[in-house]
């Protein structure tokens, strides 16, 4: 069984279809890509899976559990963490801040109880910090560290949640060449420990790191397979998603 599994997901606002009977599947432990144009469909995807948008029709499942009707806090509590193409972080608190407030023992006490934080829970938030590289920058306020760390930090909070599935939409988005390569480095080495399903533009990145890819296209998986299959794939060779061909 599929850790994620959608069947047939549409979602239409107003007299505009914006995903039309999406089937796809996620394995446990896969690193799934999700590419295509802009306005194809993918952040609205992500915005149903994360329960930030209701399907007008269709389920999408996690390890077999319907989803249906659980707003995005049941979600994430269910395992499901998300990153974000425009960042959202407490830009006057610390990085190590940042993680400390989104782990699930911190989350249960309160976000006033930030002063009297035990120990415990700065150490934990420092290990999460010291899994994406920024141990040493803890005590840096979120808004001072430059645009790449910002995004480790930014994965760090969703991998402070404990998630079973981390999702990334555009993770790469702003970075330069170092930036990215540094991205690639930092997910490969967390790949191995949670499922994650990432949309990405920049097709070098995605395809040295998925497993599988799915193609969305005006609303519908229009192509899937690994990334030699889908370099093989005539549609996507022709389309300007076969740039990287």
């Amino acid at each position: 069984m599929a850790l994620i599994e959608a069947s047939g997901v549409h979602v239409r606002f107003g007299d505009r279809v914006v995903l039309e009977a999406i089937d796809l599947e996620v394995a446990a432990g896969e690193l799934h890509g999700i590419m295509g144009p802009n306005g194809a469909g993918k952040t609205t995807f992500f915005n149903v899976l994360t329960g930030r948008v209701k399907p007008s029709r269709g389920r999408i499942r996690l390890d077999g559990e319907d989803l249906a009707g659980l707003g995005p806090h049941q979600i994430a509590n269910k395992g499901v963490a998300r990153s974000f193409q425009i960042m959202t972080l407490f830009d006057e608190f610390s990085a190590r801040d940042n993680v400390t407030m989104a782990l699930p023992a911190f989350r249960a006490r309160g976000f006033d109880m930030l002063h009297a934080v035990k120990k415990s829970l700065f150490e934990e938030a420092d290990a999460v910090l010291e899994s994406v590289g920024l141990r040493e920058r803890a005590n840096v306020q979120a808004k001072q560290l430059p645009y790449g760390e910002r995004r480790a930090l930014e994965i760090a909070v969703a991998l402070a949640q404990r998630p079973r599935v981390l999702c990334l939409d555009e993770p790469t988005s702003g970075l330069g060449s170092d930036g990215k390569q540094r991205l690639l480095e930092l997910i490969a080495g967390i790949r191995a420990k949670l499922t994650i399903v990432a949309i990405e533009h920049e097709m070098d990145f995605l395809f040295s790191l998925a497993d599988r890819i799915s193609v969305i296209h005006w609303g519908q998986v229009v192509a899937r397979g690994t990334p030699r299959e889908l370099q093989a794939n005539e549609w996507v060779r022709r389309s300007n998603l076969g740039r990287f061909a």
